[in-house]
């Protein structure tokens, strides 16, 4: 029976990782391996819920040679622990958090300071059967309930390095692999963790999410370097406004982007961009660059078959047949055209449209920062099932934005209704959740559902405050400019499966909270108003004190910057409206 080795790093002191700016050598790496594995507590399935990716892939290690089968599900959320332990009731949670709450035996992932022994064993890497199971990957949910799926070494080792050879990664050089998709996605999972381990090259080992923290992640890693993210990624950090570092090579995967964003993605990192196409049932099966093709190229071995409406993947690492959500068109042996998933098709009056493409096309108009089309599954009061479209658009009118859908789309298709928000429920693989959907679309307007309501869990005081027209006053008083200290409490609602592990304060909360605060000291009602742009830059923690700063123009706006310490955390203008 075959085996692999565990990592094909060949030397003890090649680099695996980068941490803090400093590197981690693969007999480092395998010593943090041993030391872990001897520490698992008994139970069979292990719940990987480390944040940092290097530890994240040792734990994933650990397992392996432990013979312990990894679970990495798409949320932690209650329900979905629930199911976890139905599903394997040894189940223990592996952590780097002090404050998990995931509600799960917990073993915490120790401190692993200790020196090497120079006098160890000499460099040895562990052989892992083909045959054994490694993991049970859970798919998102964007389609419906999320459903485990078993993947074995064997399999996943031919998956990642067929995708280092399409990808260029195996040509001597040693590339830096930054992520800003959690590791325990199937993308994150393969392309910064396996990838890595099968291709001698290192992971750097943050997490970064927000603009600020990529371009800097990104700037600091050694070079070649090479970004894996996502098309909502790396749309907001275009969108920023930041000086974007150079990279070596750029990887998409989980939406296809359109081809201005591709052409703008390679122009603006100085980068070839490749797209990745697959599945949490199949792996990654295909790969395209999308400024140069529409076409994708299906990995060696992998072939597709076409069966009653229903195109099939099988071969190369695909361990069995499995059907593909997707509508499908191939071209030629090895290649194909991607049309949208079969579940997003949709029929109005005699016409068909995939909600992939209307995504596309709502997405590309200039001034979207992010949207999304859906089709719910229950109809009106009226009887009419109603197409219906979220936006995150602050420049924008409604009038504005359908005059640019009808441009591209056929009339049948434009939304009704079409609803601004500040921001898409997205999880932090830049997915959205069927469910999530559902549930915006019944909220209607989720800020003024739940926000409001929520502000008791917020500290915020007036602090250096400045006026040229009335002293500090109540909403009575006008004031030109001011600052206030703001802090969003450990206990407010909306850490609740936020991040688990690593909480941080959603855009969405500390914007309102900020309106507010400026609010108060600005003497205006910004409980209704325009938001004309708004950027966020970097995180906030739970509890983390930070100063929202604000002016007043002279064409009545209110501008505002959200510091923390001598870091921009956001930045933004809104003017209020009159009511009634």
């Amino acid at each position: 029976m075959p085996t692999f080795p565990l990592i094909t790093h060949e030397r003890a002191d090649s680099v695996i990782a980068w941490r803090d700016g400093r590197s981690v050598s693969a007999a480092r790496f395998l010593s943090d391996v041993a030391r872990l594995s001897a520490t698992l507590p008994g139970g069979g399935y292990m719940l990987n819920a480390c944040n940092d990716r290097y530890r994240f892939t040792v734990g994933l290690a650990a397992a392996l040679v432990s013979k312990k089968v990894s679970l990495l599900p798409s949320t932690h959320t209650p329900e979905m622990i629930r199911q976890l332990l139905l599903f394997a009731p040894d189940v223990f949670c592996l952590t780097d958090s002090d404050d998990c709450s995931i509600a799960l035996p917990q073993s915490r992932f120790p401190v692993l300071s200790e020196p090497l022994d120079s006098n160890a064993q000499p460099f040895a890497v562990p052989r892992i059967d083909g045959e054994q199971l490694v993991a049970y990957v859970f798919t998102s949910g964007s389609t419906g309930v999320p459903v485990p799926h078993p993947k074995t070494w064997g399999a996943l080792v031919r998956n990642v390095r067929t995708e280092a050879q399409l990808c260029g990664l195996n040509d001597g050089r040693h590339h830096a692999i930054i992520g800003t998709v959690p590791p325990q996605h199937m993308y994150g999972f393969e392309s910064t963790v396996l990838l890595v381990l099968q291709s001698a090259n290192a992971l750097v080992a943050g997490q970064s999410f927000y603009p600020a923290d990529i371009c800097n992640t990104v700037r600091l890693a050694p070079r070649p370097r090479v970004l894996v993210s996502t098309p909502v990624h790396m749309r907001s950090v275009i969108s920023a406004g930041l000086d974007i570092p150079a990279a070596d090579l750029v990887m998409s995967a989980t939406a296809p982007l359109s081809l201005a964003l591709a052409e703008e993605l390679e122009s603006r990192f100085q980068a070839p961009l490749l797209e990745i196409y697959g599945s949490t049932e199949t792996g990654q099966i295909a790969v395209r660059s999308p400024t140069q093709t529409q076409e994708w190229q299906l990995f060696p071995g992998v072939c597709l078959e076409q069966k009653e409406g229903v195109t099939w993947a099988s071969g190369g690492h695909v361990e069995r047949a499995v059907p593909m959500n997707d509508v499908i068109e191939p071209v030629g042996e090895n290649r194909f055209l991607l049309h949208g998933r079969t579940a997003d098709l949709i029929n109005i009056a005699g016409k068909r449209n995939s909600l992939m493409n209307l995504n596309l096309q709502l997405n590309a108009i200039p001034g979207v920062l992010d949207g999304s089309f859906f089709m719910p599954d229950e109809v009106a009061p009226d009887g009419v099932t109603r197409l219906t479209a979220f936006v995150v658009a602050p420049g924008l009118t409604a009038a504005t934005l359908m005059a640019a859908l009808r441009e591209r789309v056929d009339s049948v298709f434009l939304p009704r209704p079409l609803i601004f928000v500040e921001a898409l429920p997205r999880n932090n693989a830049g997915k959205l959740p069927r469910e999530a959907l559902e549930l915006l679309a019944a909220a209607k307007a989720p800020k003024a559902v739940a926000l409001h309501s929520l502000r008791s869990h917020s500290r915020w005081r007036p602090t250096g405050v400045q006026s040229s027209e009335a002293p500090l006053g109540g909403r009575g008083s006008r004031m030109t400019d001011g600052e206030a200290l703001l802090s969003i409490a450990p206990d407010h609602p909306a850490f609740r499966g936020h991040f688990p592990g690593r909480p941080i304060v959603p855009g969405v909360v500390l914007l309102d909270h900020a309106l507010d605060a400026i609010g108060n000291l600005a003497g205006s009602d910004l409980s209704a108003c325009q938001i004309s742009a708004v950027k966020f830059l970097s995180p906030v923690l739970p509890g983390e004190p930070v100063r929202v700063r604000f002016e007043t123009l002279t064409n009545g706006a209110i501008r505002f910057d959200i510091v923390s310490g001598e870091r921009k955390v956001a930045t933004g203008s809104v003017r209020e409206l009159a009511l009634g």
